[in-house]
């Protein structure tokens, strides 16, 4: 009898922590905060992560991956591709040195350079237009974009040449893209080039404390936060909440950590190898050891 009540009160205590952690994510959301995954750099392939390969997009989108986040530069002439960076080390990373001079060492590459070199030797490299044609081809998709120009000047002409192609494309296709800022001086180039009506404000590259990152958010309506682990804090994530933005952190591919950023109230994780399905199911178990 006596194991029977423990039982029972065990059974009863699981069951309000579920209730409870469930509860976390019982508000409402819509568009691309749905989904509790990013996949980073369109997600590892065969195990290889930032690769921005077509093939890793199809594979994570397969396991269940809905929203991407998308690494951009612009080639030497001037073309929006998928791109982490242009150095010899990443370079040798994707076992791509072999067509890379010695003399251009780690400068941009062409356009035709880009394309005509596959990522691991068999992977397809795109160019903004590809994951347009992505976004069309798999309707219940949305891209993040992480744009590594630093430059005033070429970020605007990146995001001028990424609305425009969009626009020519499909117009509809710009509701599915979600810009990420680094700083308020890109948020107002973004808007001035166009309204997108979800926004990622990523703190990597901040030194805002959180009371202006919370004002911040408040001021422009920003949809999502992205937090590197450490800036996470319970407090933060609770006034970015109450200030109207979820909070997502990167690059996280452990589901006990997952488990226990979610207890603080976080949404989501850009992820190399997590899937939807891991975070649902089994994440919670993970809180549960010692």
């Amino acid at each position: 009898m006596k194991r029977l009540i423990a039982a029972v009160i065990l059974l009863m205590l699981i069951g309000t922590f579920l209730l409870a952690y469930k509860g976390k994510s019982t508000e409402e959301h819509a568009g691309f905060t749905t989904h509790h995954v990013i996949s980073h750099a369109m997600g590892a392939v065969d195990g290889l992560a930032y690769t921005n390969a077509r093939e890793a997009f199809v594979e994570n989108y397969k396991k269940g991956s809905r929203v991407f986040e998308i690494d951009l530069m612009l080639t030497s002439d001037g073309h929006l591709v998928a791109r982490h960076e242009w150095t010899e080390s990443f370079t040798e990373q994707l076992q791509q040195d072999h067509a890379v001079a010695t003399e251009q060492g780690g400068k941009p590459w062409s356009y035709e350079q880009f394309k005509d070199t596959p990522i691991h030797g068999s992977y397809t490299p795109v160019d903004w237009k590809d994951v347009l044609d992505l976004l069309e081809l798999y309707p219940d998709t949305y891209v993040v974009t992480d744009t590594k120009e630093q430059d005033p000047a070429q970020i605007k002409q990146l995001f001028v040449q990424l609305t425009r192609q969009a626009q020519e494309k499909n117009p509809n296709l710009l509701s599915r893209i979600v810009p990420q800022i680094y700083n308020e001086e890109m948020l107002r180039t973004l808007r001035s080039i166009y309204p997108y009506t979800s926004i990622i404000y990523t703190l990597y590259a901040t030194e805002d404390t959180d009371d202006q990152i919370i004002r911040f958010v408040q001021k422009h309506d920003i949809t999502a936060v992205t937090l590197p682990e450490n800036r996470v804090s319970g407090p933060l994530v609770e006034s970015l909440r109450q200030a109207g933005a979820v909070c997502y952190v990167n690059t996280i591919n452990e589901l006990k950590a997952a488990a226990e950023y979610e207890q603080m109230g976080v949404r989501g994780f850009y992820t190399d190898f997590l899937t939807e399905k891991e975070l649902s199911k089994r994440s919670w178990l993970y809180v549960l050891q010692p």
